[in-house]
C-alpha cells in the first residue's frame, strides 16, 4: 500500500487496515496530521466499483445540507488509479460521530432525515459509470433471497422475514416501477452516516446504484425502528425529516413501509449467509442484523393500511 501511495499520490504515512467487506480499506496519517482514507481492490468487479464511487464522490462536491469525503487527485489528477492487477482511490477522512454510537433523539433523527433528502437531491442529475453494475444489495436482487432461508435462525425470526418478503414480493416489488427512480447511496446505515460539529456526513458509497430513490430512506429508517411503543417504532422523525425536504408521493407513502420490511429481511438474510461463508469476519458482517431483527419484530404486526397512515401521520 505504501508504494502505490508513493507512485500515484506522491504521500507517505502511517497505514492502518480497517475492517471491510468488499475492498482494503485503509487509514492513512500524515506527517502534517491529516487523515486520508485509502481503498484498494485486486477483485475485476471492484474496479467498476470504485469508478462508481470515484465518480459519485466527485459528483457531491460543492453540495450544501450535507457532508461527504472528497476525492484527493491522483499525481496526474485522475479520480482513481488503474493497473494491470490493482486499482484504487484516495479519499479525506471525516471526522464525527457515527450514529450508532450516539444517543439518536428525535431531533437527530429529523435532523438526518432532512440531511439524507439532500443527499438524494444531489444524486439525482448525476449520471455515472457502472450504475448497473451486480449489486448484492440491490433491490431488484430481494425477491429471489429466501433462497438463503436455511441460513436463518429459529423462529419467530424467520417468521417475520418469511411474511415481509412474501409481501415484497406480492405487493410492494410490482409497484417500485411507478415511484422516482435515480443513483442511490444504497447504504445509509448507522454506521455510514456520521454527525459531526457542522453537518451530517454520509460516507462508504460502495452499494450505491440505480434505484427508487424512496430506497435510502426506506433503508435509513430500517435501522432506527427501535420503540414498540410508536407505530413506526421511532423512525417516525426521520421520515418527517426527509419529508420537509423532499415530499413522497401518495405510491411512496404507501409502499414504504412494506420496503422497510423487505429491507430489514434482506439484510437478516444475506448477513446470515454471508456470516457462515466467512466466519472469521462474522462479527463485522452482522453488525446490524440485531438492529433489523428488533425492527422487523416491531413493523410486523403493521397491516398495509395502518402503516401507510402511520407514515402519512409521520409526514404531515
Amino acid at each position: 500500500m505504501s508504494e502505490l501511495l508513493l507512485r500515484h499520490y506522491g504521500v507517505t504515512g502511517a497505514i492502518s487496515v480497517l475492517s471491510s467487506e468488499a475492498e482494503c480499506t485503509a487509514e492513512v496519517k500524515l506527517l502534517t496530521g491529516d487523515q486520508l482514507i485509502f481503498k484498494t481492490s485486486t477483485r475485476p468487479e471492484g474496479r467498476d466499483s470504485f469508478r462508481f464511487q470515484v465518480a459519485a464522490l466527485a459528483g457531491l462536491e460543492g453540495a450544501s445540507g450535507f457532508a461527504a469525503p472528497h476525492i484527493v487527485r491522483t499525481n496526474d489528477a485522475r479520480l482513481m488509479f488503474e493497473e494491470e492487477k490493482v486499482c484504487g482511490y484516495l479519499q479525506t477522512r471525516l471526522s464525527g460521530t457515527p450514529l450508532h454510537q450516539v444517543t439518536a433523539t428525535r431531533d437527530v433523527l429529523y435532523k438526518v432525515g432532512k440531511a439524507l433528502a439532500r443527499l438524494s437531491l444531489a444524486l439525482e442529475p448525476l449520471s455515472l459509470p457502472a450504475i448497473h453494475r451486480p449489486v448484492l444489495w440491490h433491490v431488484g436482487c430481494w425477491s429471489r433471497l429466501m433462497g438463503l432461508e436455511e441460513h436463518l435462525p429459529s423462529e419467530p425470526v424467520a417468521a417475520s422475514v418469511h411474511l415481509a418478503m412474501n409481501n415484497y414480493v406480492e405487493s410492494v416489488e410490482p409497484q417500485l416501477r411507478e415511484v422516482a427512480w435515480q443513483v442511490t447511496h444504497n447504504d445509509p446505515s448507522p454506521f455510514n452516516t456520521l454527525l459531526t460539529d457542522h453537518s451530517v456526513a454520509f460516507i462508504d458509497f460502495g452499494d450505491g446504484c440505480w434505484g427508487p430513490r424512496i430506497q435510502d430512506l426506506a433503508i435509513a429508517a430500517s435501522l432506527v425502528v427501535t420503540d414498540p411503543s410508536l407505530a413506526l417504532g421511532g423512525a417516525e422523525d426521520l421520515i418527517s425529516g426527509y419529508a420537509s425536504v423532499l415530499p413522497l408521493s401518495a405510491l411512496e407513502a404507501k409502499l414504504l413501509v412494506g420496503l422497510i420490511k423487505a429491507r430489514q429481511s434482506a439484510l437478516i438474510l444475506i448477513n446470515y449467509w454471508r456470516a457462515r461463508l466467512f466466519p472469521a469476519e462474522a462479527a463485522y458482517i452482522k453488525k446490524n442484523v440485531g438492529r433489523a431483527e428488533r425492527g422487523l419484530s416491531i413493523l410486523s404486526s403493521l397491516g398495509v393500511e395502518e402503516a401507510e397512515l402511520a407514515v402519512l401521520r409521520a409526514v404531515a
